[in-house]
């Protein structure tokens, strides 16, 4: 028999029969992940690019051949196809579920928060901790958290660490320099929008002006504190200035929380007072008389 035969060969020293050698493949591949479990009814490319299935097992990472990714006898093209095509890659991230039940929480205690501000509830000087304040809403203390931490950010409450969050204590003074402030920034608008802005624009806010003063009539001074601040921010909006709209709209909310140690609230008959000025103010505008505009705005932010 020849040397190098196909069928085998023999070694001279050991005189034994070596059966031949496999030819090298360089083709092989890496062998193929088993099949991931994945939820009924969830396509199995979908379990191969990592995406949820809503399955209790956690599906195994996908193995690159050289073929590609197989999974559970389903080919899915190789990363360089992948980048070709413009598709997702199979090792993408899963994408994690919103939670919007917690946001709808969170937003709720903030407003909650906000209202007792107006109202007093919460008092000018006084330490309120979260869990404390969970209980009264009912929730726990991680939305209310975060909601005070919120505040926090806009100059309401101060953090008092291993306590809570004290109440800011404003004075006479704080408040003058933010009706000044307000001022400055709001009435130079309302007086080119007065020029600028046509009957049927300002028609569109009557609901709105009308919305103040039947919250003033209830005496209810959170609700009157929304509904003025709503009435404010559609009048400058309809300078198409949105960074107008936010700065002001802070300086309103600022404007709104009562003092330190003031004896009384504002009483109802102050509300539909100052509820009555929207409705001369919307007025003037409609009418374009830009003497009565300026008058009424000053003589309003002069009040706040």
């Amino acid at each position: 028999m020849r040397a190098g035969s196909a069928e085998a060969r023999r070694d001279a020293t050991a005189g034994r029969v070596v059966p031949p050698r496999a030819p090298r493949d360089d083709t092989a591949v890496t062998p193929v992940a088993p099949a991931a479990r994945v939820a009924p009814g969830v396509p199995v490319e979908h379990a191969a690019r990592g995406e949820h299935t809503h399955s209790e097992t956690p599906i195994p990472r996908p193995r690159l051949t050289r073929e590609g990714v197989r999974d559970t006898g389903t080919q899915v093209p190789g990363p360089r196809s992948v980048i070709a095509s413009g598709a997702g890659s199979a090792f993408a991230p899963a994408v994690p579920r919103p939670v919007i039940q917690r946001a709808s929480v969170r937003g709720q205690i903030l407003d909650a928060l906000r209202s007792a501000l107006v109202s007093g509830d919460l008092a000018p000087g006084e330490v309120y901790s979260a869990p404390a304040l969970g209980d009264r809403f009912g929730v726990s203390a991680t939305p209310v958290r975060e909601a005070m931490q919120q505040l926090a950010n806009e100059g309401a409450v101060e953090v008092v660490p291993n306590r809570g969050f004290r109440v800011i204590r404003r004075g006479a003074r704080e408040l003058a320099e933010l009706a000044e402030i307000r001022g400055l920034v709001e009435m130079p608008v309302m007086l080119r929008l007065t020029r600028t802005v046509g009957a049927p624009c300002w028609a569109e806010l009557r609901p709105l002006a009308d919305a103040t003063v039947t919250a003033a009539a209830t005496g209810d001074h959170a609700r009157y504190a929304e509904s003025d601040r709503v009435f404010h921010a559609a009048v400058l909006a309809l300078s198409g200035n949105r960074q107008l709209v936010q700065l002001a709209d802070d300086l309103h909310r600022r404007a709104q929380w009562p003092l330190a140690g003031a004896p009384a609230r504002r009483t109802r008959a102050d509300l539909l007072a100052d509820a009555a000025q929207h409705t001369a103010i919307l007025d003037a505008l409609t009418a374009q008389d830009v003497p009565a505009a300026q008058s009424l705005v000053r003589e309003h932010f002069a009040g706040a």
